[in-house]
């Protein structure tokens, strides 16, 4: 359900915008989109996990929020990441 260690440095040097880069919204958009796409598979199997829906729930939501202040602030990098992680908007 959740994302490996090796994952998830592979999707902080992929989306980072400098050295060090972990708290860019272009990375946190990545990471919980990878969180998101794990959870979803998981909620197929277990249709009745009620636990699980909420926590994806409350990923897709924090996800949004992070879409709408790059949507805000940089226009042209939402619209390639939209497209890079194949996200509906």
């Amino acid at each position: 359900m959740s994302i490996t260690a090796e994952r998830k440095q592979d999707l902080i040097k992929q989306y980072a915008t400098k050295d060090n880069d972990t708290g860019s919204s272009p990375v946190q958009i990545a990471i919980l989109t990878e969180r998101i796409n794990n959870l979803t598979g998981h909620m197929g199997m277990h249709v009745k996990d009620v636990h699980s829906r909420r926590g994806l729930l409350m990923l897709v939501n924090k996800r949004r929020k992070h879409l709408d202040y790059l949507k805000k602030t940089q226009l042209e990098k939402y619209q390639s990441l939209i497209k890079e992680l194949n996200i509906r908007r």
